[in-house]
């Protein structure tokens, strides 16, 4: 026995997995039909419990081989955990990898129901107990807040991964996915990971010819000190922001950011391209969004959600910068994204010549 409390006094009850220990965090859900395990993969989940709103979970088990990624998520929650996986490729159930990872889970809950609440409602903080929650525990969630999700997915120290290419990039971490190097060492770059707190200065003294500001999880506005380094490399060299990157460049330039009411995620989000009206099925992970209003003069947009008509994209009108709300390496259709940071980096190397 297991409970789902919300800190409006909502209360689900299901049947625990994973680990059976009590955890707090924000109740968010996904649309995906498949790709857990790359979301549990995801730093951009940190602190979040994720409820699903496909109704099986677990059918294809957990293919990780031995190299196991860190789950950051609090937990899951599913309408109906599959307890034998039917996968060739298999290596475990995902109540298993879940108990290893010492992250819990609640199944059996109507995840329809808690869906249209979060949809109606907003993002709510929730907890998992084992029992009956208190009224003073409901309340408690009222306070709760993710502090310092960076300083928990960054990476602590720089390493680089080299190619032989002609252009090296930098890339501050901020809760990084391993496809979004792979992006770009396939485009020639040589790569050099920095800590999310590392200062501008250490960039320029290293030496790059442009910058990629990669996703990562929490509240972007949270985060001053990391705005104030990003004001300085602003216009030195190209710069490429995802997901909270491009919410940090916008609010280096000036921008505001507002708050979502349900967020967006999962991988089947349409967003337009406004030069040339093509729609891409695109991959996103977040609760935030750039407010276009506030950066008039300042940046055009260039991609728009298609479902609310949402920021999805800003390029900057003086500096040499654009950034994507959504992740362009989890879907090969929308990569060219990082094809146009190579032009852009390309460009501006043949002017400095």
């Amino acid at each position: 026995m297991a409970y789902l409390a919300l800190e409006d006094g909502t209360l689900y009850e299901g049947t625990a997995f994973g680990s059976l220990k009590e955890t707090v965090g924000e109740v968010v859900f996904n649309t995906d039909m498949t790709g857990y395990e790359e979301m549990l993969a995801d730093p951009s989940y940190f602190g979040q419990l994720v409820c699903f709103t496909y109704p099986l979970i677990g059918n294809y088990g957990i293919t990780f081989g031995e190299e196991k990624p860190k789950v950051h998520l609090k937990a899951l929650i599913v309408r109906e955990l599959c307890a034998a996986p039917s996968n060739w490729a298999a290596r475990q159930p995902l109540d298993e990898f879940l108990r290893e990872q010492g992250v819990c889970g609640i199944a059996g809950i109507d995840t329809r129901a808690l869906v249209r609440k979060i949809r109606e409602k907003g993002i709510m903080r929730g907890m998992i107990t084992l029992d009956r929650p208190s009224r003073g525990q409901t309340e408690a969630l009222k306070s709760f807040k993710v502090s310092c999700p960076l300083k928990e997915v960054s990476t602590m120290n720089i390493y680089a991964i080299l190619s032989n290419g002609i252009y090296k990039v930098a890339v501050l971490d901020f809760g990084l996915r391993r496809s979004l190097l792979d992006s770009l060492k396939i485009r020639g770059f040589d790569i050099t990971v920095y800590p999310y707190d590392i200062p501008a200065e250490k960039i320029m003294e290293d030496g790059c010819d442009g910058i990629v500001l990669s996703s990562g999880p929490g509240d972007p506005r949270d985060n001053g000190e990391v705005i104030a380094q990003i004001k300085k490399l602003i216009g030195w060299r190209p710069i490429l922001g995802i997901g909270l990157g491009h919410l940090l460049l916008a609010l280096a330039h000036g921008g505001d950011i507002g708050k979502l009411r349900h967020g967006h995620r999962g991988s089947n989000y349409p967003v337009k391209d406004a030069a040339t009206g093509r729609v891409y099925i695109t991959s996103q992970n977040h609760s935030f969004v750039a407010e276009e209003g506030s950066l008039s003069g300042v940046a055009a947009v260039t991609h728009v959600n298609w479902n609310d008509g949402s920021c999805e994209g800003l390029k900057y009108l003086s500096s040499p910068a654009f950034g994507v709300q959504f992740i362009p390496e989890a879907l090969q259709d929308t990569a060219y994204i990082f094809d146009d940071f190579t032009g852009m980096v390309e460009q501006f190397k043949a002017r400095e010549q």
